[in-house]
């Protein structure tokens, strides 16, 4: 495979590097990634995360270790178990589906390869048209706040809702982020913050807590989100605290927009219900842990509920940005995302 490099993929060698997302900012680490038990502890501890990211290392890995001689039936049978390693991000089980077909070929080291490659340049076109499709929507001034984290690092491209924000910032036209540091993990104090850093855009870090404070002062006047999931009536499965910004930002009548490629849209999944939540390790929880070690806080033995993702409503949601443009609520309302 040719030589390829995003923020936090790598290929070279005919090797899959990722960037240790957990090590980020304080450590910029590539990790090899030459099979798929380690890909998969890679995804699990979320040294690679995001969407789109997720299923794009899959396929790269799966089309590398064809090229480096894996029989077909032990592709199926990798496959299937990277499908298994996440299983509310939707945008995995997409694009394994497309590696499937190739993987069906005559020529499948080719057509897996041809494939790989495919869904990362679409990844990157998928960006571009979601940032200018979303941009039109940001007002001069604007004061936006973004929960988790949605830029490079989580796609092969400009991010989702954050590649939104840094295209309205390069036309002028936003103040200021608010990035919710997002409990328990830290992805918006550790990860969008210094995206926005390295990216010029001005932002203040605040705890998840304090956005309700900053609505109530007038001092948002629009609320970003990327997305794991969009079922087929509208609703959104993204990092837990989402739908806590939607109620919020529904009260106080401020715009909520969720920004995400087409891929990540599930027709067959009815609604938001039928969305599996990820429930993931309590130390998550109960301390904290990262370059500079390991913390616990709570006591030992404590009792932890731990979800990945909340479901945000329909109902609450004033358009989905697409890269195929700008999804109202009445458009939902009469079906748009339901199977055809």
């Amino acid at each position: 495979m040719q030589t390829l490099s995003t923020t936090s993929l790598q290929v070279r060698e005919n090797q899959l590097w990722i960037l240790d997302q957990q090590a980020l900012p304080q450590e910029k680490i590539w990790c090899p990634t030459p099979d798929v038990a380690t890909l998969v502890g890679h995804i699990q501890a979320l040294r690679v995360r995001g969407a789109p990211l997720i299923g794009l290392s899959a396929s790269l890995l799966l089309a590398l270790l064809a090229e480096n001689g894996m029989p077909k039936a032990e592709l199926a049978a990798a496959l299937e178990v990277l499908r298994a390693s996440r299983p509310t991000a939707v945008n995995l089980m997409n694009n394994l589906d497309r590696m499937k077909l190739a993987l069906a070929q005559d020529n499948f080291v080719g057509a897996l390869n041809t494939e790989a490659l495919r869904l990362v340049a679409e990844d990157k076109a998928l960006c571009n048209s979601i940032a200018e499709a979303g941009s039109v929507l940001v007002k001069p001034g604007s004061r936006l706040l973004t929960h988790c984290n949605t830029g490079g690092l989580a796609t092969a491209g400009v991010g989702t809702a954050l590649g939104v924000i840094a295209l309205a910032h390069q036309q002028g036209n936003v103040a200021n982020v608010w990035v919710d540091e997002t409990r328990p993990l830290l992805q918006g104090g550790r990860l969008t913050a210094w995206e926005l850093g390295e990216l010029g855009v001005p932002y203040k870090l605040i705890c998840d807590s304090m956005a309700a404070s900053l609505m109530a002062q007038q001092q948002v006047d629009a609320i970003w989100v990327g997305a794991d999931r969009i079922a087929a009536n509208g609703d959104v499965a993204n990092k837990i605290g989402t739908y806590s910004l939607a109620v919020l930002a529904n009260y106080h009548g401020i715009p909520f927009y969720v920004a995400a490629p087409h891929t990540t849209l599930d027709r067959s999944c009815p609604n938001g219900a039928a969305i599996p939540i990820e429930q993931r390790d309590a130390r998550e929880v109960t301390g904290v842990a990262g370059s500079f070690g390991q913390v616990q806080w709570a006591p030992q033995n404590a009792s932890v509920y731990n979800p990945a993702f909340d479901v945000t409503p329909a109902a609450l949601i004033s358009g989905w940005v697409l890269d195929t443009g700008v999804v109202a609520p009445a458009q939902v309302a009469e079906g748009i995302f339901q199977p055809r």
